[in-house]
């Protein structure tokens, strides 16, 4: 009898044990834990197994599977201003003693006053001239260290943490979870490439030869007898809304079969990858926590979100509720 019962004590902890085991090894097996059950994430993780199954009528060759995607708004938060605007702005503070006459001239004395709505009234012609004055004049490896510099010192106004935490942890997943499964994953963004080529890998696991931006013309030039890259103030190319699809083609050369927005934006570049042949995705990430984040779409001043809600049933595009798809929002923080 003492056998028996020592043996049937030894079957019941064993059971308790693999019950225990059971929600661990679930939460193991699932690559995107941040993002709750639903038709989201649901529709990610049936794409990724239609593309990546051998032998299927779907099945997508590892070197056409290609996803590429926004970045403001889409990988990293982008109110109450594009993180790159008010990296600007602070380099405007930081230029100022050389430059007085900004005291006085639009749309820098804005710029110093923190007068947003003057900043807005400027439109894309003074927007235009910040970036000229503080992303121009130095060579690309003084740039890289300034942003690097940056980033490792500026705040989020409303956060208080680093702009390069303000990420999104569902999208983190999902980029390991794409490349784990043979994906490329490419960043194709309206903000500036070099603003986001120092930081992107160490963030996102994205080199930077696979981040596709705006850029500014750059001239080679021999300073103090070495060889530089100097950044000129002049606009190169402009990376958005139609413009994706074509840098698309420019720096990548294939097609993707995945692409990830969340603003008007990115319509064009999701409109060319879900209109090629076979197994699509094309996902939207729609604003609507403003506890967590912040709630905001067709009226927005940043990252508007119109044509692309009214479209993205008939296109079968995927429009992620942040507020109701996501668990978390950002990473702890470190």
């Amino acid at each position: 009898m003492t056998r028996l019962r020592r043996v049937f004590t030894h079957f019941l902890i064993a059971m308790a044990l693999a019950a225990a085991l059971v929600p661990w090894a679930q939460a193991q097996s699932d690559p995107l834990p941040s993002w709750n059950d639903g038709a989201a994430k649901a529709r990610i993780l049936e794409f990724v197994r239609a593309v990546t199954v051998a032998g299927t009528p779907t099945f997508v060759p590892p070197a056409e599977r290609i996803a590429v995607f926004d970045n403001d708004g889409t990988l990293w938060s982008e109110q109450p201003a594009y993180f790159q605007l008010l990296f600007a702005l602070d380099r405007i503070k930081a230029l100022a003693p050389k430059h007085p006459e900004w005291k006085t001239k639009q749309p820098f004395k804005a710029a110093l006053e923190g007068d947003m709505k003057a900043l807005a009234a400027s439109g894309e012609h003074g927007l235009l001239e910040l970036v000229m004055a503080t992303h121009a004049g130095n060579t690309t490896q003084e740039f890289e260290s300034i942003v690097k510099d940056w980033l490792a010192t500026a705040r989020h106004p409303r956060f208080k943490r680093p702009y390069i935490e303000l990420v999104y942890q569902p999208m983190l997943e999902l980029l390991a979870h794409l490349r784990s499964n043979g994906f490329k994953t490419f960043i194709v963004s309206g903000g500036g490439i070099e603003f986001m080529r120092p930081w992107v890998e160490k963030v996102y696991g994205v080199p930077p030869e696979q981040v596709v931006g705006s850029s500014i013309k750059v001239k080679y030039e021999v300073r103090e007898g070495k060889p530089a890259l100097v950044r000129l103030p002049a606009i190169n190319f402009i990376d958005d809304k139609a413009g994706k699809p074509v840098g698309i083609h420019y720096h990548i050369g294939r097609r993707p079969i995945a692409a990830f927005g969340n603003s008007d934006g990115d319509f064009q570049m999701l409109e060319w990858t879900t209109s090629g042949p076979g197994a699509r995705l094309g996902l939207i990430v729609h604003h609507t926590d403003a506890e967590r984040e912040y709630a905001y779409d067709r009226k927005s001043h940043i990252g508007r979100l119109n044509r692309g809600l009214d479209e993205a049933g008939q296109r079968r595009w995927t429009v992620v509720d942040m507020k109701r798809d996501w668990k978390r929002i950002y990473p702890a923080p470190q």
